[in-house]
């Protein structure tokens, strides 16, 4: 049974939500650096809004302008600049005939629930994607539906976005009400960063509904740095896990943010400290905008290879690369590097 704690704030989500600091002025007043400093950055912010939760900002190092978490939020002038390979739709995912749904793999179909994000990361490989055009309301979520339940093979579920988590609960819970009803679903996955930017999003009710599913539930983090994981995350990931939630989490491996060795075992370690499994480790989506996050194959794979000599195997996530038009993910082989399939 989930305990409720009486005290909790989480009906305060929805106002951290409404509170995301948008100036990148004001948070690099938050953190202790000069935006005069920062004034080529600042013109990036053109490129892709900014959007950053003050949970996480209070997690920011004040005063270090390469702070790990600080990239990921902040624009920064290398955001001009444009190198081959680098494009608006890395995944070849705009052009698409469904709006809001994706059926890249056969069993899995994967939902753009709510295409906003409470958090803006600007490595991000949706940072162009067309979100108006994309949007779901509950006829064309019906409609969805109607296609799941029309394709025996899809057996699971993934609500994406945006962020899945932007959505009141009671909007999933009737979403999660209409999937227990198609015989051929067995699973729904849950992918979201709100966890750990607002760790209050994750409410009793929202926890009581999952517990109460026939269907397994998979929640998978995305969480890059373990500077990232506190005490509020932790005890939201409890919750999670009292409701019998599997807890997963996927991290990019960025330049100057967690590709180093160490980074990467105390990322490992932190998470499962919050009983959170290393799941996925991608290199970046090529999205433009964000090459200066980017770090060659060659040199990932000198770190996993290290990695695997440093940590037990279920600490260690999985190398793989996401390509545009493939049937799955591509593993990243240690001694060949990308392997087609």
């Amino acid at each position: 049974m989930i305990q409720r704690n009486e005290a909790n704030l989480h009906k305060n989500w929805q106002k951290e939500l409404a509170n995301v600091v948008t100036c990148p002025k004001t948070l690099l007043e938050m953190v202790g650096l000069s935006s005069q400093v920062h004034e080529n950055d600042l013109k990036a912010r053109s490129l892709f809004p900014v959007r950053v939760p003050i949970p996480f900002i209070k997690k920011i190092r004040k005063g270090d302008p390469n702070d790990p978490l600080l990239l990921q939020v902040m624009p920064r002038h290398q955001e001009f600049l444009t190198k081959s390979g680098f494009n608006k739709d890395p995944l070849l995912e705009q052009d698409n005939d469904q709006p809001g749904l994706l059926h890249k793999y056969k069993s899995r179909v994967l939902v753009m629930f709510k295409t906003g994000c409470a958090v803006n990361c600007r490595y991000c490989f949706r940072r162009h994607f067309p979100y108006q055009e994309n949007q779901l309301n509950k006829k064309s979520l019906l409609e969805t539906l109607s296609y799941i339940k029309s394709d025996s093979n899809i057996n699971e579920v993934i609500l994406s976005g945006g962020d899945p988590l932007m959505a009141k609960d009671d909007a999933i819970s009737w979403f999660l009400d209409e999937l227990e009803q198609l015989p051929q679903i067995k699973r729904m996955r849950i992918h979201s960063r709100l966890p750990v930017v607002i760790p209050t999003r994750i409410t009793d009710e929202l926890c009581e509904r999952l517990a109460k599913s026939p269907l397994k539930i998979i929640f998978i983090n995305h969480i890059n740095h373990a500077n990232e994981i506190d005490a509020d995350f932790k005890a939201a990931m409890q919750k999670l896990k009292q409701a019998n939630v599997t807890l997963l989490n996927q991290a990019v491996i960025l330049k100057d943010v967690n590709d180093t060795l160490d980074a990467q075992i105390n990322l490992s370690e932190a998470l499962f400290d919050a009983d959170v499994l290393p799941y996925y480790l991608y290199l970046l989506d090529k999205v433009e905008g964000a090459s200066h996050f980017d770090i060659n194959e060659e040199d990932a794979i000198k770190i996993m290879a290290e990695l695997l000599k440093a940590l037990p195997g279920f600490l260690v996530p999985k190398l793989v690369r996401e390509i545009g038009g493939q049937k799955s993910k591509t593993p990243i082989d240690l001694k060949l590097g990308s392997v087609n399939l």
